[in-house]
This record gives C-alpha cells, sequence and structure tokens, in this order.
C-alpha cells in the first residue's frame, strides 16, 4: 500500500494522458461523422452495418494519430517531476489537437469534391498556387461556418482536457524513484507502440488498404483518417518530388502525342482523348477459336527466364514448366517492368507501368486509382473473381490495393484447408496454394465465366519447402543453390497442379496466362540495368493456341502487354480499355516491340527497349545506348551511335512523363461501365 500510495502522482500523470488520449479518439470519431453527413448521396449507397464497421475499423487509425500526439508526453514520464503542473502537455494537446481538428473540418468539402481523403492532391494545390486557391476556396465554400465549427471543436478539447486534469489531478506529493517508475513506463511505451502501428500483427503496420472493409468505396474511406492520409502522402512526397521532376522534361502535348504513337495498334480508335491519355477501342486481329470462357494469371515468384528450360537454359530445374510450352505459345522475349514482386502485379493485373518515385503504388495514396486491369475490364461483363494467394494480403497492401480495384474474393494463408506446410514468414508452400485453387474453382458458379489470380511464394527467402522435399536439390550453382531448388519446387507445384486441373470440366474452357513476377540477380549483369534481372517467361495455354498463333513468340514485351493480349484471346471482339501496353498478337509482322522497365527501389534509372536495342536513362548523367541479346548466349554490346538512340529517348521520356501525369491527375481508369457482351 506504501509503494502504491509513493506511485498516485506518477499514476495521476498516467491517467491524464490516458483521458487526454480518449478525448481525441472521441473528438476524431466525431469528425468522422460529420464527414458522414455532408456526404448522405454516398452513404445511402452504403449498409448500416457497412457504416458502423468504418467507425470501429477508423478507429485503429485514429489511435495511430492520438498515440503520436501523446508519445512526448509518455516520454515525460521519465522526468524528475513528470508533467509538472501539465501546463506544457495541455499546451502540446490543445496546438497539435487543433491541426487535427483543422483537417479534420476542411475534409468534408474535400472529399465532396474529389471522393478521397486528404492526400497529395492538397499539398499539389497548395504548392501549385496559394493565392489562387486560396481565392477559390473563400469563394467557393463556406469558410466562416467551418471555422465555427473548428471553434467549437477547439472548446470540446479545451473542455475535455481540463475535465481530464481536474480528475486526475494530485497535490503535494513527490514523484516516486525511477525503480518505481520505469516498469510502468515500459508498459506505458508498449501501448503507445502499439497504438502507433495500429494493429499487433507481425510485419507491416497498418495501411490504408486495412481500411478496405466492404465492396462499398465510401464505407472504406470513411475508415480512413484524413490527417493520417495526407501525413502519409507529405511523408512520401520526397521521392515523389524526385520523379516528378519528369513532368518538365518534356513537352505534355508532345509527350501524349509520341505515347500515343507507341501504344496504339493498328485499327485501335482513341476514345475521348481529351479527358483520358491512352483510351482506345481495340479491335483483336485474329480470334482464338474456339474461344475461352474463363482467364486464370499465374504470377510465379522469381521465375527466372535464365533458369527456364523453354528458353534454351536447360538446367533442369523446370521440367514442368518446359513440358507445358510445348502445348502452348511461349514468349521468349518478355520482361518484368520492375524487380520486385510489388511492381509485378501492378503491372502484370492492373496494367500501370512501374515509375520513378511511385515503385510501391499499391501502398501510396495515388494506389487508390482506378486503372484498367482485369478487374476493370472483365467484373462489368458478369465475371466472377477470386485471388489466391501463398501468403497475408496485408504484404504490400495487395487486398486493399485489389478489392479496390473491383476484386472480391481473397484466399490468402489463413484460408487455404488443411496445408502439408506452412512457413511462418511467408505462409503455404506452393503446392497448397494450388490445392485451394482447385477447391476455390470448383466452388464457382458454373454457369458464369470467372477470372482468377494465382501467387505463388516458395521460391522467395528464406526458401521455407515442404520436408521431405518432392524434388532433388539443386547442386552446382553455389550461391544460388537454395534459390534455384525453390524454383525447382515451384516448377513441381505448377505440374502438379496442372495434371489436376486438365481432370475439371472448365479446363477446356480456360485460358492460362504464365508468367514471373521478376527475374532474379546472376553473375551476369547486360547493361547498366543489369537486363536479366527483369527476364522472365511467359506461357498462353489453351485449346487450339499453337493452331492459331503458332509455338513462339519472339517480340520484345513487358507485363504492360499481358492484359491486352490475354482480354484479347478471351473476349474475341473489339473492347474498350487504358492499358499502357499492346495487344501482342494484334501487331504488324515487323512489329519488334517495345517497353519501357524500372529497378525496385529509389533507383530512378529507366530503360526503353525496341525489339534489341535499349536505351537507358540514369538519373544522372548521360544516356546509354547499345544492342542487347537473349540467346544463344546473353551479352551487351554498347552502341552510343546507335541511330534510334535519340528518338527512343525521347520516346522513353514522352511514356514516362504522360503516364506519371495521368496517375497525378487521376486519369488511369475507365468510364463507368463497359459495354456487355
Amino acid at each position: 500500500m506504501r509503494i502504491f500510495r509513493s506511485l498516485r502522482p506518477f499514476l495521476a500523470d498516467i491517467g491524464f494522458i490516458a483521458l487526454g488520449a480518449l478525448v481525441l479518439l472521441l473528438l476524431q470519431a466525431l469528425l468522422r461523422a460529420i464527414l458522414l453527413a455532408r456526404n448522405p448521396e454516398l452513404a445511402a449507397t452504403a449498409t448500416n452495418a457497412d457504416l458502423a464497421r468504418a467507425f470501429l475499423v477508423g478507429l485503429r487509425f485514429d489511435l495511430i494519430i492520438t498515440s503520436y500526439i501523446i508519445l512526448p508526453l509518455v516520454l515525460s514520464l521519465l522526468l524528475p517531476h513528470g508533467l509538472g503542473d501539465r501546463r506544457l502537455a495541455r499546451y502540446w494537446l490543445m496546438i497539435t489537437g487543433g491541426i487535427v481538428l483543422f483537417l479534420g473540418v476542411t475534409e468534408p468539402e474535400f472529399y465532396h469534391e474529389f471522393h478521397t481523403r486528404l492526400n497529395s492532391l492538397a499539398i499539389q494545390y497548395l504548392k501549385e498556387d496559394p493565392a489562387t486557391v486560396s481565392s477559390m476556396i473563400w469563394h467557393g465554400f463556406p469558410v466562416l461556418r467551418y471555422l465555427l465549427l473548428w471553434a467549437v471543436l477547439l472548446g470540446l478539447l479545451a473542455w475535455g482536457l481540463s475535465l481530464a486534469n481536474r480528475w486526475t489531478r494530485q497535490f503535494g506529493q513527490a514523484y516516486p524513484t525511477w525503480w518505481l517508475r520505469i516498469p510502468v513506463f515500459l508498459l506505458c511505451a508498449f501501448l503507445v507502440a502499439w497504438g502507433a502501428r495500429g494493429t499487433l500483427r507481425h510485419g507491416a503496420p497498418l495501411r490504408w488498404g486495412d481500411a478496405f472493409h466492404s465492396q462499398n468505396l465510401f464505407a472504406n474511406h470513411l475508415a480512413l483518417n484524413g490527417t493520417w492520409s495526407l501525413a502519409k502522402a507529405a511523408m512520401g512526397n520526397k521521392k515523389k518530388d524526385a520523379g516528378k521532376t519528369w513532368l518538365k522534361i518534356m513537352p505534355a502535348d508532345e509527350a501524349l502525342k509520341r505515347t500515343r504513337r507507341l501504344l496504339l495498334a493498328p485499327g485501335d480508335e482513341l476514345l475521348q482523348p481529351d479527358q483520358y491519355p491512352v483510351l482506345r477501342r481495340h479491335s483483336p486481329a485474329r480470334p482464338l477459336t474456339p474461344r475461352p470462357k474463363n482467364l486464370v494469371f499465374i504470377i510465379m515468384e522469381s521465375f527466372s527466364g535464365q533458369f527456364t528450360g523453354a528458353l534454351g537454359n536447360d538446367h533442369g530445374i523446370t521440367p514442368r514448366f518446359d513440358e507445358l510450352a510445348r502445348e502452348g505459345l511461349l514468349f521468349d522475349r518478355m520482361f518484368s517492368n520492375g524487380t520486385h514482386t510489388h511492381q509485378g502485379m501492378f503491372a502484370t493485373v492492373a496494367c500501370f507501368p512501374n515509375l520513378p518515385g511511385f515503385e510501391y503504388l499499391m501502398q501510396e495514396p495515388e494506389g487508390q486509382h482506378q486503372f484498367s486491369g482485369l478487374p476493370a475490364l472483365l467484373k462489368p461483363l458478369g465475371f466472377q473473381d477470386v485471388y489466391v494467394y501463398n501468403g497475408a494480403f496485408n504484404w504490400d497492401n495487395q487486398k486493399g490495393f485489389f478489392r479496390n480495384q473491383g476484386m472480391t474474393r481473397f484466399i490468402g494463408r489463413d484460408q487455404v484447408e488443411n496445408p502439408v506446410f506452412t512457413d511462418p514468414t511467408w505462409g503455404v508452400s506452393d503446392q497448397d496454394m494450388f490445392d485451394q485453387a482447385l477447391r476455390e474453382f470448383s466452388r464457382l458458379d458454373t454457369d458464369k465465366p470467372f477470372f482468377a489470380v494465382l501467387q505463388t511464394l516458395s521460391n522467395h527467402t528464406p526458401y521455407a519447402l515442404p520436408d521431405p522435399l518432392p524434388v532433388s536439390p539443386v547442386t552446382g550453382f553455389g550461391g544460388l543453390d537454395e534459390h534455384l531448388t525453390a524454383q525447382r519446387y515451384a516448377d513441381w507445384a505448377l505440374g502438379r497442379f496442372f495434371n489436376e486441373a486438365k481432370q475439371q470440366p472448365w479446363y477446356e474452357d480456360t485460358l492460362f496466362v504464365l508468367i514471373g513476377d521478376h527475374g532474379f540477380g546472376v553473375k551476369k549483369q547486360l547493361g547498366e540495368i543489369d537486363l536479366l534481372r527483369f527476364h522472365v517467361p511467359m506461357l498462353l495455354l489453351a485449346p487450339g493456341i499453337q493452331e492459331s498463333f503458332g509455338k513462339r513468340i519472339h517480340t520484345a514485351a513487358t507485363q504492360m502487354d499481358v492484359i491486352p493480349t490475354a482480354v484479347s484471346l478471351l473476349l474475341g471482339r473489339p473492347f474498350t480499355h487504358q492499358c499502357w501496353g499492346r495487344d501482342l498478337l494484334s501487331l504488324p509482322d515487323d512489329d519488334p516491340g517495345f517497353g519501357i522497365i524500372k529497378p525496385s527501389g529509389s533507383d530512378h534509372t529507366v530503360a526503353h527497349f525496341r525489339g534489341n536495342r535499349i536505351v537507358i536513362k540514369p538519373p544522372h548523367g548521360k544516356p546509354l545506348a547499345g544492342r542487347y541479346q537473349l540467346y544463344p548466349e546473353p551479352s551487351f554490346t554498347p552502341d552510343e551511335q546507335l541511330p534510334e538512340k535519340e528518338q527512343m529517348l525521347k520516346d522513353l521520356k514522352a511514356y514516362v512523363s504522360t503516364a506519371m501525369r495521368a496517375l497525378l491527375e487521376n486519369r488511369t481508369g475507365l468510364p463507368d461501365q463497359q459495354e456487355q457482351p
């Protein structure tokens, strides 16, 4: 009891901090209610359950902001007199809380106008022309009314803090010695750290994708916190600002003209050119007979073209893929758009390029835009969807990103039934993922078409594989042995999946697209961009595909070209899209193909290849040019006198700047409704 009495002043300060945090949380919930009230038409599209859940999910985002605000107060508990007379503590809470409240009262009109929470758009507006923007706000919105609302909320904050101070005040007692304070302080510090992460899960902290809890976009947005989303945008601005220098690299009109010339295939019809940069109606040159009903993307982790036997690199690593390649259409000059799964996923499934400063697009506020990907093209046509993955979908914000794009069924590590192997780091094995995919396909409505994304993971460090291993370990490649053993296992699991799939009634009606998400570093480096890290196989499998298109395509291409090619085969008729690639099977015979690629991370090196010619633009210094070959032996020959160098460099600048401008202006998606078949 004596120890407890000595702790009373210390515990009283903790009580004040806790009550102050509670006041902040209640006021942020009130801000969310104001946002809801300002947008009744959007709220009407959501169920009451979704709106209620938005407040519960939003509490986690509010807790992040609150935890950062109270962190200095918690650290002050280590001072000899703690919070002292609390005057500074109350000033701090009033100032920081006032900022949060000010941002909160600006958001109802911002959201009503732009249908997004506070983000880089707000920063961009203020940076462009503060005087003009201020005038627009003053004359276009009820500024005085919202300032009055802010004053009322500040009054509530001051009143709440005053009550918290009065209820927890202790006088005339000294602070306890440090050895009594430290254990309680550590507990408080843990709670604040937990609150700042927004989650107790292992791995990634809370991300915007965690707010996407329903199929209603407004309810998902309601769960976010405007201060949090604006802070995220501000923190990401430095690398984005470096990337945005591309916007000034060429006049916008010239860049747009060049980009359209790169992307429009013969017969393509440009649509709404004043609003959308590359929206066009595409007519496939040749249909696939019989026309498939379903579409399945299989995206293979780190499936390097340098160790794929069907591409001439037969080291016994991919025997099952090689067997399948004899049945399908193989693309032997396919490259990933980046060197990380993140870029491979949004490039392949959302059909948007990997841009400098936006390499982790699915985690960025701009990732909330709509893109011309598989969901946008096929969901309006009545397709069912399913996404099956070995791991947790919070990684890279995959679930949030693709749910926002329109996908609805996500089967991750926790939904896989009776896995034979589970790795605590990543999840279940590739064979478990493929087995679950077969179960999911059998549960779909057989009267409706479906598209699916299957994403493997076993071929990723730490290469945790089932024991006993169903394949023999790879030897003779030194430090790559473990990596290649995982690739051999992934290949085995792929073959096992197709053995079972071929027995299913939906198999003959399905177009399969098999592609690597990226390669990996090998001993030989091609050019300044290390081209072999991007080299991956792509294989199309469907009845009649070899009869219609042959066995092999040599056109140079990237993941940008996957959706236009696959959807053309699937639909077999004209359709509208805004992909940043082309239908590879509708190109003229003399078109060598092209691609724009970039490494992951903060490296702003970008390369443009056309056929076997390549121009590499580093972030600083002179562009490099040359010729590369993949077969029979990979090589790169510098050629600064390359005749096409200047035009290729201009096309590279045009493509990147046009795509970036479309992203920043939110013009990457489609008109509201696709045509029905």
